[in-house]
């Protein structure tokens, strides 16, 4: 392929400079980047032939880090386009930074921005265990922030409700940052409006079906029991992964069972490794719509310590992203990725696990396009 160059000009959009790769007749790409040398009043050349032309047919993808170091750029989901500038979107990236909800330490309303920043890192073009381009098959773009009040958990669940519900009716998924796991129950019923009732796959070390925090009943550790009683999953085919350590009563596994849940308890990955896991949520799965909840706990601190609740003898991220890559094919609707604080976190570890989850699920999303 003949070395393609262009001028850049920008433009001022949402308070950020965009370059803009132009071609006589084809608009190719684009970042959002600061470095010196771009500007209103500069121009600069750059090869652009690893970047896809931008036309009506072909997905917008992020720009790649052989173009622009991965450290700069723009700070969406692994430097994808904003969704305003797509004409057409698959699935969007919509942060929720929320943590009202929380029982111990706070600080999840952070994990968005930590997602995206550590979402830097990931080389995103091509992955290996999937066979995919991702974002040469799809275009898949970042949405922005839901703004939800913080001082009234149900009000921020009705505004997540809405807000998520409008992307879903111009999207085919979306994949939710967090915040803390109240936000799945507004995210469920916002799925259950177009897909029914889903197959839900939890991972988590928490149960999260309890009843009332001090009469709250509308918390962290509350939204998969609402979600029962609104019937927004499938009884069936809904199980909880990862889960262990004690727990406030001997009933809370007994009501846990009467609302449909089966439980891969940590030990089982021990005891039994990754694929019998895989095998059971294939299983229970079947070929529902299938939506996914994971709360970075379930990963063992020692992989994942920015995080509320951690609890000791968790998965490891190697555990996670296997059982993950296992689910090829299922029929994937949408997903969240929950409960990242990063004020405990250290190094990134937490933040950069999650972004690698989401990306993974992106990838898994397109891997089960066929089955749609």
């Amino acid at each position: 392929m003949d070395q393609l160059r262009c001028s850049c000009i920008s433009r001022q959009h949402q308070c950020e400079a965009y370059v803009l790769f132009i071609d006589i007749n084809a608009t190719i790409g684009y970042n959002n980047q600061t470095q010196p040398g771009f500007g209103p009043e500069s121009e600069s050349e750059l090869l652009i032939e690893d970047i896809l032309v931008n036309d009506d047919n072909k997905p917008i993808q992020p720009v790649s880090g052989k173009i622009l170091p991965r450290y700069a750029g723009p700070a969406t989901f692994a430097r994808l386009p904003e969704l305003l500038d797509v004409p057409h979107c698959d699935v969007a990236i919509i942060g929720i930074p929320f943590d009202s909800g929380t029982s111990y330490r706070p600080g999840a309303r952070f994990g968005p921005s930590a997602i995206r920043q550590a979402s830097r890192h990931l080389r995103t073009q091509y992955h290996p265990d999937y066979d995919i381009e991702p974002f040469t098959t799809i275009q898949v773009a970042d949405a922005g922030d839901i703004a939800c009040n913080p001082f009234n958990i149900e009000e921020a669940i009705t505004e997540v409700e809405r807000h998520s519900g409008e992307l879903l009716d111009n999207v085919d998924a979306i994949m939710s940052l967090g915040g803390d796991h109240t936000i799945a129950l507004p995210l469920l019923r916002a799925v259950n409006r177009r897909h029914g009732p889903v197959a839900l796959v939890h991972f988590d070390a928490h149960l999260d079906t309890w009843d009332t925090y001090f009469g709250a009943p509308y918390t962290h550790g509350t939204p998969f029991r609402r979600a029962a009683e609104e019937q927004l999953f499938r009884d069936d085919a809904s199980m909880h992964v990862g889960i262990r350590g004690p727990l406030y009563s001997r009933t809370d596994l007994i009501d846990d069972a009467e609302f449909g849940f089966k439980v891969v308890h940590c030990d089982e990955f021990q005891k039994h490794g990754v694929d019998h896991v895989v095998q059971r949520i294939r299983e229970r799965v079947g070929d529902h719509p299938l939506y996914l909840s994971i709360d970075i706990d379930v990963l063992d601190p020692a992989h994942a310590p920015g995080t509320g609740t951690p609890e000791i003898a968790g998965m490891s991220s190697r555990e996670l992203v296997g059982v993950l890559r296992g689910l090829k094919g299922l029929n994937l609707v949408s997903a969240d990725v929950v409960e990242v604080a990063p004020a405990y976190d250290h190094a990134e570890l937490t933040s950069l696990a999650a972004a690698t989850i989401v990306y993974e699920l992106i990838n898994l999303y397109c891997a089960g396009i066929n089955n749609r």
